[in-house]
């Protein structure tokens, strides 16, 4: 059995150095997140993705310690079941991704549908209240959600980007206004700003997976370099026969006769 070269095995070990880093911090992540979510009601299908998660990064960290312990022993078939497990899991995240690509109009009929669910929307929540102020709208889909009690995050400010109208005068806005000075509010809803950073965080997180999953698919490629060396035989130095390494190059040295 022949050995890998040093700098490919070194290689190799900062390879999957990172991959069980970012395995940890997905772990740590999927902790956090899960008890955050265990507050909320209703979340059951998120918990399920927190779930596929921990598996996920409790099968990557296995499967480096395969590999380290493989390529520091040199064994194959520690390396043999990390090779076989990162080209299963690389295939995996394929999938998912390709899902990924494929459900993103879904998502934005389901996080649609969920928000309208709210309407019509009465009293300003804390939630709502935030997301106004911060995304520079007002209601779901237009003002016209908060019927006359329109909230004060809807108040256009002057460094404003984005348009502005006159707020209805049957409105909550006009109860504590002397005069007939209009009160310019946010044009637009915020469920579209709101879909479309949640849609931005999707295509990011699939960008994030597509490179972990090239750097898992590097692993395996160097994981099968190291073992086709450790298949390779030692090269034997061939034996050289001739008649004078034979004889020898020496000389016999004869007794020297007594001399009386």
């Amino acid at each position: 059995m022949g050995r890998a070269n040093v700098w490919l095995k070194r290689t190799f070990i900062v390879v999957i150095s990172l991959i069980a880093i970012i395995s940890l911090l997905l772990l740590g992540f999927s902790l956090f997140s899960h008890g955050h979510l265990h507050q909320q009601e209703e979340a059951e299908r998120e918990i399920a993705v927190i779930h596929v998660m921990y598996v996920i990064a409790a099968v990557i960290i296995l499967f480096t310690i395969f590999g380290a312990i493989g390529v520091w022993k040199e064994i194959r078939w520690a390396l043999i079941v990390y090779a076989v497990g990162m080209i299963l899991s690389s295939l995996l995240m394929l999938v998912l991704n390709i899902q990924g690509l494929a459900s993103q109009s879904q998502v934005r009929q389901d996080v649609k549908k969920q928000y309208l669910n709210l309407l019509p929307l009465v009293n300003a929540t804390e939630f709502l209240d935030d997301i106004q102020t911060e995304l520079e709208c007002c209601g779901l889909e237009s003002y016209r959600d908060w019927k006359f009690n329109i909230p004060n995050s809807c108040l256009c400010t002057d460094k404003s980007t984005n348009p502005c109208v006159a707020a209805p005068r049957n409105s909550s806005l006009f109860n504590s206004q002397m005069g007939d000075e209009p009160i310019m509010i946010y044009e637009k809803g915020c469920l579209p700003y709101f879909i479309e950073i949640i849609m931005s965080l999707i295509r990011i997180v699939l960008g994030v997976t597509l490179g972990v999953m090239l750097l898992w698919i590097l692993s395996a490629v160097l994981c099968i370099a190291i073992l086709c060396q450790l298949d390779r035989k030692k090269d034997t130095p061939a034996v050289v026969y001739s008649a004078e390494a034979k004889a020898g190059n020496y000389t016999t040295l004869t007794e020297v006769s007594d001399h009386s």
